[in-house]
């Protein structure tokens, strides 16, 4: 397995950091006791970090020191720190009671202490409400779920005086890892029944939005993190999200939930650096992995996707925003049944630069949009087509095979009319109908590249070269 570009693998702290757990995931339980008795909200545990973080952008910092290897097996180091098991603390886990301010005083404990475990044991369901689990602490810190986690059954459960957008937040941590052989059970059904986004009803109906409705898991301002065997299923909202972090492995992560929960992304990351996705399966609502504005050096592999809207980055530039996205490798990675494959998508009237993105032997099974770059992108009818755009440079598919939902062409190249995408690269594109015959070619508009193999379909539509005029995409940053 290649590393990430310029990463410096530092096997001693992942020998630390994955200290005392089962890395093999176990069958998650299909039914819970769902009824929490709320006898009052705890104290807030931490200034609660609400809003999205939008990083400066200083010069680049060098590279965390999170290894990035997976393969490398740092064997059973399982008596290195203490272990603070949240039972001990007062924590009941019979799937009704809360156990919130347990597993407070739990990490409070864990987090003195380098290379503390915080427990959460097989053989016990236990439920918690929206916690912010604050740093600093010790280097080495393990939060181990090998039971059942979740939150309160629904909105009507939701304690008024916490944050409706988050659940479970990681904030200002360093060398921490979340891992375990359990379950994080999102009890996401009520909030689905919500319209917290245009999206499709049970009869195939659209349903109005917004409102809001809770992120699972969110990791802010963070570093050198990683999350590992867990299985992470029915999320109200977004499964896992990374904000403002540098030095990410995700490896080993079952991620679920129905094909039309709304919103459901399995993992999204926004102004993070230095990423590393591996061996994991998603199938979910929204996207399987979306990459948003701020993101540079994240390396994805190994990955099955589906049910779910594909592997996206974007969408970026929205109203009018600059939007940067760098180095982003996605190899040995299969989706299925998805109405998107691999994608980029980004807003009219944005600005900034999309560059050095590299889509290498992907499986497609019965996806709609299987190649598509989508620069209108937009959620209403209302959107107007605009002078300024994402600058899209440097876009590689090389070894893209499999079939393809004849109701969309299997290659969408929709660039902006005044800043033109250059350099796509096309290699061993190979992609057939699932069921019937091609209905419409390939579309492309705008769009300069090359064919270092003839694809399949061809794609006549894709211009040689560089455009004549590049107009003030020279500005952009690339």
């Amino acid at each position: 397995m290649e590393p990430i570009r310029h990463w410096h693998l530092i096997i001693v702290f992942l020998a630390i950091a994955l200290a005392s757990q089962r890395l093999t995931n176990v069958e998650g339980r299909t039914h819970y006791h769902k009824r929490p008795k709320n006898e009052g909200s705890p104290p807030t545990y931490a200034p609660s970090p609400q809003d999205p973080y939008v990083l400066p952008s200083p010069a680049e910092p060098p590279p965390p020191t999170v290894p990035s290897d997976p393969s490398v097996d740092p064997g059973d180091n399982s008596t290195s720190g203490c272990v603070f098991d949240v039972t001990a603390f007062g924590a009941v886990g019979d799937g009704s009671t809360d156990d919130t301010a347990a597993f407070r005083e739990a990490w409070k404990a864990a987090c003195t202490v380098e290379s503390g475990i915080l427990l959460a044991p097989s053989d016990y369901v236990f439920t918690i409400t929206s916690t912010i689990f604050s740093g600093p602490c010790k280097p080495g810190l393990v939060f181990q779920v090998d039971g059942v986690l979740m939150p309160p059954d629904g909105p009507e459960c939701w304690p008024k005086s916490d944050s409706n957008k988050q659940w479970l937040v990681f904030y200002q941590l360093d060398q921490m890892t979340f891992t375990g052989s359990g379950t994080i059970e999102g009890n996401g059904e009520k909030w689905w029944e919500l319209p917290c986004k245009p999206h499709r009803g049970p009869n195939g109906s659209t349903l109005p939005g917004p409102c809001d409705s809770p992120a699972l898991i969110r990791f802010f301002m963070s570093s050198n993190l990683v999350v590992s065997g867990l299985r992470i299923q029915n999320s109200p909202q977004f499964h896992m999200k990374f904000d403002g972090c540098e030095g990410v492995l995700i490896d080993k992560l079952s991620i679920s939930s129905p094909k039309l929960s709304p919103n459901t992304d399995g993992i999204h990351i926004g102004n993070t650096k230095f990423v590393g996705i591996y061996d994991s399966v998603i199938a979910n609502g929204d996207d399987c992995i979306s990459i948003g504005t701020g993101c540079s050096n994240v390396h994805i592999e190994g990955v099955t996707c589906g049910p779910s809207h594909g592997i996206s980055i974007g969408s970026l530039g929205v109203h009018n925003s600059q939007a940067c996205v760098s180095n982003i490798t996605v190899r040995n990675v299969e989706i299925k049944d998805s109405d998107n494959g691999v994608r980029v998508k980004t807003w009219q009237g944005g600005t900034g630069c999309v560059s050095g993105i590299t889509f290498d032997t992907i499986q497609m099974e019965n996806v709609r949009n299987c190649i598509i770059i989508d620069q209108y992108y937009c959620l209403s009818k209302g959107c107007r087509n605009e002078t300024s755009a994402v600058y899209l440079t440097d876009v590689s598919y090389n070894n893209i095979k499999g079939t393809y939902d004849v109701r969309s062409p299997p290659i969408h190249f929709a660039c902006s009319d005044t800043v033109p995408c250059t350099n796509i690269t096309m290699s061993e594109v190979e992609l057939l109908p699932y069921e019937g015959e091609l209905v419409d070619d390939p579309f492309c508009w705008n769009a300069y590249g090359s064919q270092v193999t003839l694809t399949i379909p061809p794609i006549d539509c894709l211009q040689d070269g560089e455009p004549e005029a590049m107009g003030e995409v020279a500005s952009y940053g690339c």
